[in-house]
């Protein structure tokens, strides 16, 4: 890299905007939106979709809710043709369904672009040539007037080869290739050519999509640019400003956000971002950002799994973890903070009094997604008791107290220390039962009891303990079953336990219900020790909890 990169490379020029009004601007209602993952998105693949998968992913775009879809590039060779023509005569284009076909300015373009469309009832033609300096000095070697003439030469052929197929609603696009870096005065120029021609009207707008070919400055340049435009060009009413931006700074979102603010009425991209070099933009991104300011997109992406899976298998191409919405980790924290956050807010949305989400970490409910809980919160060594607490909860319904989190998760922490590894839901189970002797080897384990109660009062346990493996009879007396226990185990096997806290909750509800019982002990060395009891009785479950602490005497 070089020392100084101002030898080799221009800082941006800024546009001339100084009452600039979208800064101020909120975005209100979604963009029409326009998917070219048919097009530009599989121009962009190593290996390009076949029919099957074009047709596959053609009704993936239908089921999303996409109403606009460019479905190819017909004069690109006849797997192109074949497929748009098929699609228009075998009828599976719905009649609320607009798809458009994408034409270089050339009459022979042109004519085999239309061709493909024989027989549609509805389609929008999209024309387009290159307007900026570096293309009309470089690649081109010609005058401004000669590429404004290209344009226009191309709208004409446009225009006679619709009239020439009058049963069809043709709609006409014109893109001003390379918009982002021409002069706004050149492209106004030509655009207000292409309108001379197809003499657009409200009722029958033309669509102008100004594209970010290359993204060459920040997104705020890009607002300017798309505001200065709809400002200036005639009869402004008639034109449906699109937008095309790329991500090649990484800010294909912002640009198409700000621009939507600048007063563009649609966007083109595709789904999670394909496109050439760094991708297009991500329309389920801009289309979730704006569903969590409370807008319906107009998209259904209530299965983002599935619209995932289906691009993947069309595509060949993975969607990276962290992919805004639709990654693997996107709503997964393993850092005990966070963990801890996010298992508050979820317990606190458990009792608002309305119906808005608020949970730290989470700017959307991964439920509207099709996506579960369970992954939400997931465990390494990273994590924290939250963390913990929360999958035990998920996975089988115990609400640790707060304390227990604590004890409980320096266990996990061992165990994640030790294993190198994310612990799922099932090695969390498995350290929980060995940590409170819940399932394998005990030391005391209840086989069975009765409980009685004294002319004073005073209930009275007794029962039949497996203890090191050979059965014993305990018994005890207190003022309560838990007390009888203890007293009862210390008379029998000299544990001396003092009780210092005592949870219960159900688990589950109706006659399958079950009762978990937690209790923190203290011993006569002054140690803690937990214990826990799950039964279809609560009384039972406190004893088995007892029992459970008992057994971490010598094992804690």
């Amino acid at each position: 890299m070089l020392r100084d990169p101002s030898t080799k490379y221009r800082a941006f020029p800024p546009v001339n905007l100084p009452d600039r009004q979208w800064p101020s601007r909120t975005i209100t209602a979604p963009p029409r939106w326009l998917s070219t993952d048919l097009r530009d998105g599989n121009q962009a693949l190593i290996d390009p979709m076949d029919g099957e998968k074009k047709r596959r992913f053609f009704d993936l775009l239908v089921k999303v809710g996409l109403k606009e879809i460019e479905v190819g590039f017909p004069s690109a060779g006849a797997t192109e043709f074949d497929f748009i023509s098929g699609l228009v005569k075998s009828g599976a284009v719905p009649d609320d369904v607009l798809v458009q076909v994408l034409t270089q300015s050339r009459r022979d373009l042109i004519e085999t672009s239309f061709a493909s469309l024989d027989g549609a009832r509805a389609a929008i033609v999209h024309l387009y040539n290159a307007v900026s300096p570096a293309w009309r000095r470089i690649v081109f070697g010609m005058s401004r007037d000669e590429v404004r003439e290209i344009a226009v030469t191309g709208a004409k052929v446009m225009r006679d080869e619709a009239a020439k197929r009058p049963n069809t609603d043709w709609h006409f696009q014109y893109s001003p290739e390379t918009f982002s870096t021409a002069e706004l005065d050149f492209s106004l120029e030509v655009c207000a050519g292409v309108m001379d021609v197809l003499r657009p009207t409200p009722e029958r707008p033309i669509i102008f999509n100004l594209p970010a070919t290359v993204e060459c400055a920040t997104p705020n340049i890009y607002a300017d640019q798309i505001e200065y435009f709809c400002r200036n060009i005639p009869n402004r009413d008639a034109v449906v400003i699109s937008l095309h931006t790329h991500n090649d700074r990484g800010t294909g979102v912002a640009a198409a956000e700000l621009g939507m603010m600048a007063g563009a009425d649609r966007v083109e991209g595709c789904l999670l971002g394909n496109g050439e070099r760094t991708g297009n933009c991500d329309l389920v991104t801009v289309a979730l950002n704006i569903y969590t300011q409370g807008i319906d997109p107009k998209l259904d992406l209530s299965n983002i799994d599935a619209v995932v899976n289906t691009v993947n298998y069309c595509t060949n191409l993975p969607v990276h973890p962290r992919t805004p919405y639709a990654g693997d980790l996107v709503f997964t924290a393993f850092s005990g903070s966070h963990q801890d956050a996010i298992k508050k807010g979820f317990a606190a949305q458990a009792t608002r009094n309305d119906d808005y989400w608020e949970v730290p970490y989470l700017p959307i409910d991964p439920a509207d997604l099709g996506r579960s809980y369970e992954a939400v919160i997931r465990v390494n060594s990273q994590s924290g008791k939250g963390g913990v607490a929360w999958v035990i909860e998920q996975d089988k319904g115990l609400k640790l107290p707060k304390r227990m989190q604590a004890d409980f998760s320096r266990h996990v922490q061992a165990l994640a220390d030790r294993t190198s590894r994310e612990l799922d839901a099932g090695d969390i189970w498995r350290c929980f039962a060995e940590t409170y002797a819940l399932e394998g080897p005990q030391r005391f384990a209840l086989e069975a009891y009765d409980e009685t109660r004294a002319p004073n009062g005073d209930r009275i346990f007794a029962g039949h303990v497996c203890v090191d493996g050979a059965a014993q009879s305990v018994s005890g007396r207190g003022n309560g079953l838990i007390s009888s226990v203890i007293d009862g185990l210390g008379q029998a096997c000299g544990i001396a336990l003092d009780v210092t806290d005592y949870h219960e909750h159900a688990i589950g509800t109706g006659s399958d219900a079950q009762a978990a019982a937690y209790v923190e002990c203290r011993t006569a060395d002054g140690r803690t020790v937990w214990g826990v009891g799950i039964d279809a009785d609560v009384a039972t479950a406190s004893v088995r909890a007892v029992l459970s602490a008992a057994n971490g005497v010598g094992g804690n």
